[in-house]
């Protein structure tokens, strides 16, 4: 009885260990599947010639104050980007003034293409008594965010940034092209 006792107890071992090793190493978690119906809904003729781009670093520490119950907050580090651009389709024929080896273009005025965070570069470090109220915490702050970037964009010198830009890549082109006089505006 000793002996099939031992028996017993060894092949209860390895019985155990076979089904730790068969665990590790068959990952039959959770299958995901996802469906798509992609459609294009529009497709637009684009004339804008982006000339920069500023990247932002925002540290935001957002807060819900309460009352009653302790103050919720997140914190967390955006970054966003901030680009200028020339609208080229607004140029017309009558902008563009050829005499001999001399150009004149009166270009678009510089504007703001785009501001837009980037959530895969952005980071949620820290949030505390948010419980269930967690994603709607820090969707406040990102729009908190967005909104002090674009409030600082209007700011900075982005579109002066932009024409300096514009001519330093015009100017060659022209010349390339076999002008000798150049001179380029904005409206």
């Amino acid at each position: 009885m000793g002996k099939f006792l031992k028996f017993l107890i060894i092949v209860a071992i390895l019985a155990v260990g076979a089904w730790f090793v068969y665990n590790k190493y068959n990952n039959s978690g959770p299958t995901v599947e996802s469906k798509h119906q992609l459609l294009v809904d529009r497709i637009e003729a684009m004339g804008k010639l982006e000339l920069v781009k500023y990247r932002y670093s925002d540290v935001v520490e957002h807060k819900n104050v309460n009352t009653f119950l302790p103050d919720a907050s997140v914190l967390l580090i955006v970054k966003a980007d901030a680009v200028g651009c020339v609208n080229l389709s607004k140029l017309s024929p009558e902008d563009i003034k050829v005499m001999g080896d001399s150009v004149s273009i009166k270009l678009p005025a510089p504007e703001i293409c785009y501001i837009k965070i980037d959530h895969e570069a952005s980071k949620v470090y820290d949030t505390k008594m948010a419980f269930l109220r967690e994603a709607e915490l820090v969707d406040e702050a990102y729009k908190a965010a967005e909104k002090a970037v674009s409030d600082d964009v209007k700011k900075s010198d982005i579109l002066q940034q932009t024409k300096a830009n514009a001519t330093t890549v015009f100017k060659p082109l022209l010349q390339g092209l076999g002008f000798s006089k150049i001179n380029l505006t904005f409206e």
